[in-house]
């Protein structure tokens, strides 16, 4: 229970340093500010999913970091997913997993785009 309450005083310390940050400074992150917000809200392995599950699909970490617009699109999905055992239970299986078990993710067009050969 302790963990929990810190948690939450962690994620409203950071949710109150993103309304302090100046419009300038959220422009240089690359971000607008509702969308950093929604980053700090979301679940913290995130980020950790989204490079996973694109591995599932065969792609790398930087192939999906690539286009940097792409990447936050990514994990802004991922982040609002309400299928996260369903992922956990794929993604548990490591390189066993395959795509065609992955109907679940709302990701699975844009890896599938993303592994078509150029």
């Amino acid at each position: 229970m302790f963990d929990r309450i810190k948690t939450l005083l962690e994620r409203w310390h950071e949710i109150r340093e993103v309304e302090a940050l100046s419009d300038r400074d959220i422009s240089d992150l690359g971000l607008t500010r509702d969308q950093l917000a929604h980053f700090v809200r979301m679940p913290r392995d995130v980020e950790d999913r989204v490079a996973h599950m694109a591995a599932v699909f065969g792609l790398s970490a930087d192939e999906v970091k690539a286009s940097h617009a792409q990447w936050v699109e990514l994990l802004e999905v991922c982040g609002g997913c309400t299928d996260r055992e369903a992922c956990a239970h794929q993604l548990a299986k490591g390189s066993e997993a395959h795509p065609a078990d992955c109907d679940f993710c709302r990701n699975r067009a844009a890896f599938e785009a993303l592994a078509l050969p150029a």
